[in-house]
């Protein structure tokens, strides 16, 4: 639709040849490369960084880096949770930490509990449905005693006398769908599996916290920082915050409450988070 020149128009002379050289020396996908880039070269959009490597022939990745096909999850609305409980052990014991992810915006909750019953993973999923903005219809667990029965214990009178597991019973009265995933397959439950492993890797495994209560408080502020400041890249550079307020946006129905108001601020402590299960403003050096 323009004139086709030789020259970009946004980026210098030494900023082309960055993006050039960069680009020969690491074969990263368009996104990567934009994301490495974006702080040294600030004037670098999406648009621009695509021109740029098509005038110098580099546009495509080569077919080695592409032969390789990814299966891509089913697509499902916002409001499907996977939910997993691990431990986080310090030197004066261990604690069971029940996490709950949103598959589509990776909204993330979690909570501390001294053991993993059927009376914690209820009371888990209670706080998860009246603190996550948005409505749930769907819930991803394993089969772990918190989440459901062993299997040989589903049915038979005792089963049907006593009525369904305290977890289906939630999730009935809130109208939530009780998925399991299929025993000894843990990875069909992965974006959890996943979760877990990033808030290990980036707090119990790298720092020393004195006692259990600095461990709690490095998790939680971990993971505010994680939704409201994190871009991911499955979410087109967004953070989980962004993306549940632009559906919002888009369907307020579908939400509880407005996400707006989750929003780290001024008035944090007193307004902002009032669900938040960080409330210290000790304990959360991130949201002063």
């Amino acid at each position: 639709m323009g004139p086709k020149t030789s020259r970009s128009t946004v980026l210098t002379p030494a900023e082309e040849a960055i993006v050039v050289e960069f680009r020969r020396r690491i074969w990263l996908p368009l996104d990567d490369v934009l994301a490495c880039l974006r702080d040294t070269i600030p004037s670098l959009s999406r648009s621009a960084l695509h021109r740029c490597l098509q005038r110098h022939s580099i546009s495509r990745l080569p077919a080695a880096e592409t032969a390789q096909t990814r299966k891509r999850f089913k697509t499902y609305e916002i409001g499907y949770v996977h939910i997993d409980s691990g431990e986080a052990r310090h030197a004066q014991g261990k604690l069971v930490m029940f996490l709950a992810i949103d598959r589509v915006s990776k909204f993330t909750y979690v909570e501390f509990h001294e053991s993993a019953s059927k009376i914690e993973g209820s009371a888990f999923l209670r706080n998860v449905v009246s603190t996550v903005p948005c409505k749930i219809h769907t819930v991803l667990t394993d089969n772990g005693m918190a989440f459901a029965d062993l299997p040989k214990n589903r049915t038979g009178p005792s089963r049907r006398f006593l009525g369904p597991h305290i977890f289906d019973r939630v999730c009935i009265e809130h109208g939530i769908e009780h998925r399991l995933t299929k025993p000894y397959h843990p990875w069909t439950n992965g974006q959890a599996e996943r979760m877990n492993r990033t808030i290990k890797d980036a707090t119990v495994k790298v720092f020393h916290d004195d006692d259990l209560q600095s461990l709690k408080a490095h998790v939680l502020a971990f993971v505010t920082a994680y939704n409201f400041a994190k871009h991911l890249k499955a979410l087109r550079w967004k953070t989980p915050s962004q993306t549940i307020c632009q559906a919002w946006t888009k369907d307020p129905d579908r939400s509880n409450i407005d996400p707006h108001h989750l929003t780290p601020g001024p008035y944090t402590q007193r307004t902002s988070l009032a669900t938040w299960p960080m409330r210290s403003r000790r304990a959360s050096p991130l949201l002063r």
